[in-house]
């Protein structure tokens, strides 16, 4: 269906029919995402949800998300712009297609691995069904490919351009060969590509039951309407923002090569009736560390940015990215030059992302919040008693910083980041490794009015010789930020037998060796405080206390809360 065919059809479309089919659409993605948990074979999807699903339409704007990583989204149009790019023509019903190039694919970095598959119907191609997915290993240098030391992305993995996994249904065994000759855990990778591809098989007997019940041109028309309303929604939410240019900024403290050097990313918006533009040309230079991202991943905590502070209800399809405007600057840390390593970009995202929001608070200052604590994610890999490799790849929670209103939440995975934290039965039933501990620390959140949500501790006892321990993280110099004389969040940090003459403290990324017995430590940072925390109401505070969220000692000297009434209310609860 051509472009004005498709147009004049939305048009026409009724508004019941036009819910129904959107809808619809909503379900199969929603189908597809409970798939690839399900069929995971790797606990970075099974049980941390790294992983997105999405539905395309013929020129890869998404028309139908149900999305767990928000920065997936405009990877993935990128992806399959990139496929029909280097294949033309040469698509056919029954492939699939895999990249994982940061570069030419967009995904966010190499070890996410997108499938593609297109849909035909009638013998022409209408959409695409696409998912993206974390990999537990493809390579590099480290287990995990995690590298924190890389200088290039060919240190980071193997790189993928665009490739046919599938052809006409049937599994390319020599592709097929080469990705499972190239990671540390083939048969985790292996099953985790087939799930992927599997799910898309899925969408498309889904989408094609769609098409078959309300016809090619129906449908067609709703992929075009849909992204119209969603074009019309942000508008119409924009233009009820005053006018005006805010600025905003976050840091990340080092990427892991030069470790003197702060990074500063920078983003000016201006917002002009019901458009609006997101300049992050004033961001530093490209990193020599792998803490680069590509536009296609800024663009998307951009978007989030946005979305969030303007309406959480708004889609987030490809109508989007006619009400948006961003601009980079090549050379710099949002827009590196090939081929600059970008493993652990979601220290940058995440800076992107929370300078995105100062800088939009500026248009709603009653939905500002103080600084969060980051995100990252830990590896622990080495090789079992029976000699198999094990790679226990986990992502770490954090804390929000306070709002204008409420406490910081505790323990969560913040902005972007968006994944679930693996449960501790299934770490110890599938890796050689024990929990001693998993709480929330005290003191972490910035005091304020509203206090910064608490951040988390893992202790962990390792149990198998050789083991590498990696971690990709942050704030553990840069504290978060609080507001309006909050205070600020607790610095994370990781230290290796801590009490004992053998104790390490070490930097928020890094790869280092560990032996069987060693105990580890990973304390993520808390949020910011929000407010002067002497106006923070007694009974909150005396909550706090009895809940261990706030020392006795912390209550007093940063809250000012008399030292002798917190007695008397506590030995009060004591004998209740």
């Amino acid at each position: 269906m051509n472009a004005p065919a498709a147009v004049r059809a939305a048009a026409n479309i009724d508004p019941v029919t036009f819910g129904v089919i959107v809808s619809r659409l909503s379900g199969i993605v929603q189908e597809m995402q409970d798939g690839i948990f399900r069929t995971g074979y790797s606990t970075i999807v099974r049980e941390s949800q790294d992983a997105s699903c999405m539905i395309l339409d013929a020129d890869g704007s998404v028309v139908g998300e149900h999305t767990i990583i928000p920065l997936h989204l405009t990877c993935m149009p990128a992806a399959v712009r990139a496929i029909r790019a280097a294949f033309g023509d040469d698509i056919a019903a029954g492939d699939a297609f895999l990249t994982n190039d940061p570069y030419l694919g967009a995904v966010p970095h190499s070890i996410d691995v997108a499938i593609v598959t297109p849909m035909f119907f009638g013998g022409r191609l209408v959409a695409f069904v696409g998912n993206i997915a974390h990999k537990s290993d493809l390579g590099g240098m480290l287990p995990g490919t995690g590298y924190a030391g890389a200088r290039e992305v060919f240190q980071e993995g193997v790189i993928y351009r665009p490739i046919r996994l599938f052809a006409g249904g049937m599994v390319c065994r020599d592709v097929e060969a080469i990705v499972r000759a190239n990671t540390r855990t083939p048969e985790l990778v292996i099953g985790d590509l087939h799930g992927q591809v599997g799910v898309a098989r899925l969408g498309e007997r889904r989408l094609a039951e769609t098409f078959a019940r309300y016809g090619l041109e129906t449908v067609s028309a709703v992929f075009t309407a849909m992204q119209d309303v969603a074009e019309r929604r942000i508008r119409r939410a924009l233009a009820g923002w005053p006018d005006g240019v805010f600025e905003g900024e976050s840091y990340v403290e080092d990427d892991g090569v030069e470790l003197a050097r702060r990074l500063r990313y920078h983003v000016r918006v201006e917002k002009r009736g019901d458009g609006i533009r997101f300049d992050l040309s004033g961001t530093d230079d490209q990193a020599a560390g792998p803490i680069n991202i590509l536009p296609s991943t800024a663009t998307a905590a951009v978007y989030f940015a946005l979305i969030g502070m303007l309406d959480p209800t708004l889609p987030n399809n490809g109508g989007i990215a006619r009400v948006v405007e961003t601009r980079f600057r090549k050379g710099s840390l949002l827009d590196p030059v090939y081929p600059a390593p970008c493993n652990i970009y979601m220290n940058s995202a995440l800076a992107v992302c929370e300078a995105t929001v100062a800088a939009l608070s500026g248009f709603v200052p009653e939905r500002r919040h103080a600084g969060n604590g980051g995100g990252g994610a830990s590896i622990l890999s080495g090789r079992r008693a029976d000699g198999s490799t094990f790679v226990q790849y986990e992502l770490i929670c954090s804390a929000y910083g306070a709002l204008a209103s409420r406490d910081g939440p505790s323990a969560v995975h913040v902005l972007i980041t968006s994944g679930k934290t693996a449960p501790i039965e299934i770490l110890e039933s599938e890796y050689p490794t024990r929990l001693r501990r998993f709480e929330l620390i005290a003191d972490s959140g910035g005091a304020g009015r509203f206090r910064g949500g608490l951040s988390p501790r893992r202790v962990y006892d390792v149990c198998a010789p050789g083991v590498s321990w990696s971690l990709r993280a942050g704030r553990h110099v840069t504290p978060a930020y609080g507001l309006d004389g909050g205070g600020g969040g607790r610095p994370g940090g990781a230290i290796v037998n801590p009490g004992t003459p053998d104790e390490r403290a070490l930097p928020g990324r890094f790869s280092v060796p560990l032996a069987s017995g060693d105990v580890v430590v990973l304390e993520k940072a808390g949020g910011g405080g929000y407010g002067d925390p002497r106006k923070r109401p007694f009974a909150e505070v005396l909550d706090d206390v009895l809940d261990g969220y706030v020392t006795r000692a912390s209550a007093i000297a940063e809250y000012g809360v008399d030292p002798a009434r917190v007695d008397r209310a506590m030995a009060a609860w004591d004998r209740s």
